[in-house]
C-alpha cells in the first residue's frame, strides 16, 4: 500500500540496537492492512534485510533457521499479518520467546505498522483493493461465517492482530509519512545507513549508448590511442596506453573536470533515496579512452567518496577487447 505525503508524525519507540553486517538481526513485521507493511518490506530488503513477506506465523522458527544456520545470513525480515491462520496468531506469544530463546532477546524485534482509522479507509477507497477480512471471517466461537464492511473489518483485525502488536519493540504510525519519511524512520530505528553504489561504467558509442546511466559523458574528444597501430591491440588499462595520454595535457584536464563534477554532485544522491547512480563514460570503441578514464575515475573517487559511497568500475565492452 502506497504511503501518503504528509510531514513526519512518527510516534514509534527508539531501536533498542543497531544492526551492522554482523549482528543479528531478525524482525518480525505486521500491521494493520494499508498501513504500509509490504512498503517497509521492500525498504528493509533495500537496507540489506532478507525481506519475506506473509509467512504462516507457525513457519517463523523454521524460516529463520533456515536462513540464520543454513544459510548465514544475518539480517532478516519476516512479514506476517492478518491472512495467518487464527491458531497463529493466538500462539504469538509462544513463537515469540521461542524465537528470543533461540537468538538472544537483543536479535530479535517486533515491528508494528499502523495508520489511522480514516487514513486506512481513504487508502482502501483511492486503491479500490479489499481489505482482507472484508470477504468472509470466521466466528470461532459461533463456527460461522460472517462478512464484514471495511470499517468493521478495520476495527475487527485491530482485535486479531493484537498478540502481535502486545509484542511491538518498534511501532511506526504512517498516517503522515510519506515513502521518503518512512525510509528515514526505518533507518532511524534499524541503525542502517543508507547506502549508495556508483557504477562508472566505460563503453562505445559504436555499440549504443547504456539506456540505464544517470550520467553519460563523451570523450571521444580525446586523441585515440586506436589510430597508433601498436596500441591498437591495448586497452586503457595497459601501461602503454598509460604513458601515450601522459603526453597530452586534455586527458587529465578532462578527467579532472569529471572528477570535480562527480565529487561535488554524487554524495546528494546519499539523501535522495537512491540506491545506484550510474556514471557512463563513452568513447567510439570502448577500449582506450573510456576505460582510461574510467579506471582513473574509480580509484580517485574512491578516496574521497564519504561513507556509504561505494564506487565500482566496470567496462561493458570487455568482451570484445
Amino acid at each position: 500500500m502506497d504511503i501518503n505525503q504528509g510531514e513526519n508524525n512518527d510516534q514509534s519507540e527508539p531501536v533498542a540496537h543497531k544492526a551492522t553486517s554482523d549482528t543479528l538481526s531478525i524482525l518480525v513485521v505486521s500491521g494493520r492492512s494499508g498501513s504500509g507493511k509490504t512498503s517497509v518490506l521492500n525498504i528493509l530488503e533495500d537496507l540489506g534485510y532478507y525481506s519475506i513477506d506473509n509467512l504462516p506465523l507457525s513457519l517463523l522458527p523454521d524460516a529463520a533457521h533456515k536462513l540464520v544456520n543454513e544459510s548465514g545470513i544475518h539480517r532478516i525480515a519476516l512479514g506476517v499479518d492478518i491472512r495467518t491462520p487464527r491458531a497463529d496468531l493466538s500462539n504469538f506469544a509462544q513463537t515469540h520467546d521461542l524465537l528470543k530463546k533461540t537468538y538472544g532477546a537483543n536479535a530479535v524485534q517486533v515491528l508494528y505498522v499502523t495508520a489511522q482509522e480514516s487514513t486506512l479507509i481513504a487508502r482502501f477507497n483511492a486503491t479500490r483493493r479489499v481489505h482482507p477480512l472484508m470477504s468472509q471471517d470466521i466466528d470461532s466461537d459461533n463456527a460461522k461465517h460472517i462478512a464484514f464492511n471495511l470499517p468493521a473489518a478495520i476495527k475487527k483485525e485491530v482485535e486479531l492482530l493484537e498478540p502481535i502488536a502486545g509484542h511491538a519493540d518498534i511501532r511506526i504510525d504512517t498516517s503522515t509519512l510519506n515513502i521518503h519519511q518512512l525510509k528515514d524512520s526505518l533507518r532511524e530505528h534499524t541503525g542502517v545507513d543508507n547506502q549508495i553504489v556508483i557504477n562508472l561504467l566505460s563503453f562505445g558509442f559504436k555499440y549504443g549508448s547504456p539506456i540505464d546511466a544517470d550520467f553519460v559523458f563523451d570523450v571521444r574528444i580525446l586523441p585515440n590511442p586506436h589510430w597508433k597501430p601498436e596500441l591498437r591491440m591495448s586497452t586503457g588499462l595497459d601501461a602503454e596506453v598509460v604513458a601515450f595520454f601522459a603526453d597530452y595535457p586534455e586527458v587529465a584536464e578532462m578527467t579532472d573536470d569529471l572528477e570535480k563534477f562527480l565529487t561535488r554532485w554524487l554524495p546528494d544522491f546519499l539523501h535522495n533515496n537512491r540506491h545506484t547512480v550510474t556514471v557512463a563514460i563513452g568513447c567510439t570503441g570502448g577500449k582506450h579512452r573510456s576505460v582510461f578514464i574510467t579506471d582513473n575515475l574509480q580509484r580517485r573517487l574512491a578516496d574521497v567518496m564519504p561513507k556509504g559511497v561505494k564506487v565500482l568500475a566496470k567496462h561493458r565492452e570487455k568482451s570484445r577487447w
